[in-house]
């Protein structure tokens, strides 16, 4: 596919990078010399410099030829103008990043005046992340499919868990729920583990499952399955405006540090229910005073990475609270998984998984559609869901008999609200949604994963 992305920052260097691993042509626009150098010297892409809204500029960036246009600059009002002028000069799909809670009310609308196949809003999808992992705390990362009907957790095996040691074809009758482990970390290495895998103390694996049985697995491990009652957020800037709205809606008392006086005047208007403390988040007395030793969840949400990962070690060390951390910067990832402090928010992997599910789903073959993607362990493996609408060569055929690639993992199969924790006897049909893990990226049809 011939595909422009406008703004090189975070989120569009991340999108650039991903989307040419999987052979798409890009273009990228950026009015800044220096960012702009630094994609087009990382990546195989087109670098245009200019103002991503003008219309010379996209007919250089290929307007005419382009499939979709991807605006994430820093202004929404920028990103929606891109998408304009790109449906009039190159009838192109468009997608923009749209941030402000101002818009909020008026996504829909903005959508189809605009004619845009989707927006992106970094903050509450990062907000929605948070909030999938205070109902289960003991999860480091919760991802979920089929509607909310399958959950993916990721948990790290401390040494006295009831796993370490434990074969993963014996884990079903051992606890008494139907689960599968489909990833496993071990130090570097990712690994899709067959049944006669062993676990160790340490292993960071990622577990399929129903809802209820997600649940009765952690209980069976002993570890906590209910949601936090309480959170303490520092920093109230637009992640912690709509995580809130979701926390207080579950039923969560909250309270959010902010320094900004107008900030937290603000913040009491929009979020009567919330207490709003004025104050320097990073001031260990204030956090104490808040009752930060108390508090169920921490969730450090400063504008700064290197803030957020100091106040998440300093919570860890007075506390046993559930511990959120937001990282802007990937380049931090190998120190702060040696740092265990719990799970890590990056918003532009949230971003990217919306649109590349998207982009995957436009390329995608007639048989199937790419539902939901995500990535598991950065770019080493990804979870998709796949709605399987036609006939196809893995339809009615018993999974052990499917000539599957390497490491490919058919996890879960959800019929009719029905979830199957799939055996070899076990067979797709039109209808379905199947949810496959594996470390070959880039799969945009359920028939990719047969040789």
């Amino acid at each position: 596919m011939q595909i422009i992305v406008v703004g090189c920052g975070n989120v569009g260097s991340t999108l650039t990078e991903q989307l040419s691993k999987e052979g798409h042509n890009i273009a990228v626009i950026d009015a800044k010399g220096e960012r702009l150098k630094r994609v087009t010297d990382s990546c195989d892409v087109l670098g245009v410099l200019g103002n991503g809204a003008t219309y010379s500029v996209q007919m250089e960036a290929g307007i005419e030829e382009a499939d979709l246009l991807i605006a994430v600059t820093d202004s929404d009002e920028m990103n929606m103008l891109c998408c304009l002028i790109a449906k009039k000069a190159g009838n192109c799909h468009t997608i923009a990043r749209v941030r402000n809670p101002v818009y909020g009310m008026e996504i829909e609308f903005i959508k189809e005046e605009l004619g845009l196949a989707m927006v992106i809003n970094p903050e509450a999808a990062a907000a929605t992340a948070i909030a999938r992992l205070l109902k289960f705390p003991s999860a480091i990362e919760v991802d979920t499919f089929a509607k909310g009907r399958v959950e993916l957790s990721k948990l790290r095996l401390q040494p006295d868990n009831i796993l370490v040691g434990c074969c993963l074809k014996d884990i079903s009758s051992k606890l008494h729920c139907d689960v599968l482990v489909c990833t496993v970390e071990r130090g570097e290495e990712v690994i899709i583990p067959d049944g006669n895998f062993s676990l160790r103390e340490k292993d960071l694996i990622s577990v399929v499952a129903s809802t209820r049985n997600i649940i009765q697995f952690f209980k069976k491990m002993g570890m906590a399955t209910g949601r936090v009652k309480d959170a303490l957020i520092v920093g109230g800037g637009s992640t912690a405006y709509y995580l809130a709205r979701q926390l207080l809606a579950m039923g969560i008392k909250l309270k959010i540090v902010e320094r900004d006086r107008d900030r937290c005047e603000q913040l009491s208007e929009l979020l009567p229910q919330a207490s709003i403390i004025h104050g320097d988040g990073t001031d260990r007395s204030v956090l104490m005073e808040e009752g930060l030793e108390k508090a169920q969840a921490f969730i450090s949400l400063t504008n700064v990475d290197e803030e957020n990962i100091m106040l998440s070690l300093f919570a860890k060390s007075v506390s046993k609270a559930k511990l959120v951390t937001r990282v802007h910067r990937i380049a931090y990832d190998e120190m702060i998984g040696s740092l265990d402090i719990g799970s890590i928010i990056y918003p532009r992997y949230t971003t990217a998984e919306n649109i590349l599910r998207y982009v995957r789903a436009m390329s995608n073959s007639l048989g199937s559609n790419v539902e939901t993607l995500y990535k598991l362990i950065g770019d080493k493996a990804e979870a998709l869901e796949f709605w399987i609408h036609e006939k196809s060569p893995v339809v009615g055929v018993p999974l052990q008999e499917m000539n599957l690639k390497p490491n490919i993992l058919l996890a879960c199969i959800n019929r009719r609200n029905s979830v199957i924790i799939p055996g070899g006897q076990d067979m797709i049909q039109v209808g379905d949604t199947v949810v496959v893990v594996t470390t070959n990226t880039g799969l945009h049809d359920i028939r990719d994963i047969l040789r």
